[in-house]
């Protein structure tokens, strides 16, 4: 991941204003601390903190076309790099990185490429010969962009909000799938899949066509130039990004530098399912693994950084969030700039276990619909932000565009989950690799209960945040929320607490703003808490919320 800062239509030019781009974009300095670019045209800036994934020697940003008509900064990797050079064959590339054909696509194109894009990517353009801009963001908003506007009329585009929120008088999330356009207006989308409209499809399940779309979303990902691992929980999803990278590892270009053996990274509390899982899984695979251990002390002792650098108060959200920081360091530590995570695959196949309650098909669908909707306001958030802390990235395969087109349009009865006859949640990603002839993993660990990787990682892990958060925040507090924050209003202690500490580092109502609200239960979207009465009283983001579900379930409060 890299850091991108860009300010367009400044009224003040001057070399303090050059000074004061710099220093913002120095607070992105942890998303890339191997180089620091700069392009300044008139009233508009360009800026860029690199880190070096691909081409590590020549491809430092920002970026230019032949005649430097076209400046672009990017942040992200463009999967299919190679075939769209083969389609620019009349233009001539200074660099070997994958983010330079963005701007010989545009110089080809105009603005209508971005579709074209197989990656994770948000990047701003600068066209010099009429000195407009775009700004585009991946189709699921996994690397982060916010968009800003200040007082004198600029626009202003950065990674993460503590770039532009102190100069920006109004602030949002980009929103993924959407270009911005400077001779538009406005943002449009460009993302338009089948799924979006959330119409129930009816193609029948393949397990065949499923497996070989998330084999190839895998092995596109082991593109790198740098050593790389795979984070594994031991939970379904990271066990089968580490069983297929494993896989193909040696049919990869990463193999002729980095050799065979996978190496594979864990974290948790001592004794955690996710500790124990992840070692049986990794003594399956014969991968390199690296165990780290954190105590609820040192956990909670991070929350403030962790609020800092994820920039959001979600409680869900910052119970993952502080587990994967403080992997992410020891991670980097070792020399490791690149990592494949599982993320996505809960959204995708209705993973979560309150999926368990969906009372039909099509609401099972729609609530599928609504969460991978919503993922760049979440996990993406967590797993790009946290990880990004410490310089590294990370790469999630089951958000690959192709392979969501193949799981998203299976018949949701296929997904439904129904005990009576063995199908768990997420048995038809569970069934397409169940492989007797040339296993994937053993059997106990591809049927394997979800769980939540902040209930993984020990589940007193997040109920010694509960008794934090209650020393912290007293019963007055608490009874006042709604006066002192009355937008998106704390209904726990453990929200209050990270609240006081979010309002702290951004206390602008812009900033507020771009986290969502509303009821949830084990993860679920506001509507679904429907599905079932008695988790309206059990209001919490923990898989162990599901009551009558979780093998490890809350006691209903009646």
């Amino acid at each position: 991941m890299c850091g991108i800062l860009a300010v367009f239509g400044c009224v003040d030019c001057s070399q303090a204003k050059r000074a004061r781009i710099i220093q913002l974009s120095r607070r992105l300095r942890h998303r890339g601390p191997d180089w620091s670019g700069l392009h300044s045209e008139e009233d508009c800036y360009l800026a860029h903190q690199r880190l070096a994934i691909v081409d590590p020697a020549s491809g430092d940003q920002p970026l230019y076309n032949e005649d430097k008509s076209i400046i672009v900064t990017v942040n992200g990797e463009i999967y299919n790099h190679k075939a769209l050079k083969e389609k620019l064959k009349s233009h001539t590339f200074n660099t070997g990185s994958d983010c330079e054909v963005i701007a010989h696509l545009y110089e080809e194109y105009g603005e209508d490429f971005v579709h074209m894009l197989d990656g994770m990517f948000s990047f701003v353009l600068l066209d010099k010969r009429d000195k407009s801009y775009i700004a585009a963001r991946d189709a699921i908003g996994i690397t982060p962009l916010y968009i800003g506007w200040g007082l004198d009329g600029s626009v202003w585009f950065a990674s993460e909000m503590k770039a532009l929120s102190d100069d920006c008088e109004q602030f949002m999330s980009f929103l993924p799938g959407h270009i911005y356009s400077s001779k538009n207006g406005g943002l449009r989308r460009w993302y338009n899949p089948t799924w979006y409209s959330e119409r129930v499809p009816s193609t029948p399940y393949d397990p065949l066509v499923l497996r070989n779309a998330f084999e190839k979303a895998v092995v596109k990902r082991l593109m790198t130039d740098v050593p790389f691992g795979v984070l594994l929980s031991g939970g379904l999803d990271s066990s089968l990004v580490a069983a297929v990278a494993s896989r193909h590892l040696i049919d990869s270009e990463a193999y002729c530098q980095w050799g065979s053996q996978l190496h594979t990274f864990c974290v948790g509390l001592k004794g955690s399912p996710d500790l124990v899982a992840a070692r049986e899984v990794a003594d399956y695979l014969k991968t390199r693994h690296h165990e780290f251990y954190f105590t609820v002390q040192e956990g909670i002792d991070a929350i403030e950084e962790v609020i800092y650098h994820i920039e959001t108060y979600d409680v869900t959200t910052i119970r993952a969030s502080t587990p994967m920081f403080l992997m992410s360091r020891k991670i980097k530590s070792l020399g490791v700039k690149m990592v494949l995570s599982g993320e996505g695959s809960d959204e995708i196949f209705g993973g979560y276990l309150y999926f368990h309650k969906a009372p039909n098909k099509e609401e099972f669908h729609e609530e599928t619909c609504r969460k991978i909707k919503a993922l760049h306001l979440y996990d993406c958030l967590r797993a790009n932000k946290s990880t990004s802390a410490w310089g590294l990235e990370a790469r999630v395969p089951f958000l690959d565009k192709e392979f969501i087109d193949v799981a998203m349009s299976i018949d949701p009865k296929w997904k439904m989950i129904q005990r009576d006859i063995g199908r768990i949640e997420k048995w038809v990603l569970r069934n397409a690799f169940d492989d007797d002839e040339k296993p994937y993993l053993p059997k106990h660990i591809l049927y394997r209960q979800k769980e939540q990787f902040s209930d993984g990682v020990g589940y007193s892990w997040i109920d010694g945040l509960k008794d934090h958060a209650n020393k912290q925040v007293t019963d007055s507090m608490l009874a006042n929320a709604n006066f002192v924050y009355p937008e998106n209003t704390p209904v726990t202690k453990e929200a209050y607490y990270y609240r006081t500490i979010f309002e702290k580092f951004f206390p602008k109502n812009a900033a507020r703003l771009t986290v969502p609200g509303g009821p949830s239960v084990a993860c679920s979207t506001a509507k679904a808490v429907e599905w079932d009465a008695s988790w309206s009283k059990n209001l919490d983001p923990s898989g162990r919320a599901a009551l009558g579900v979780h093998e490890a379930a809350y006691k209903d409060t009646k």
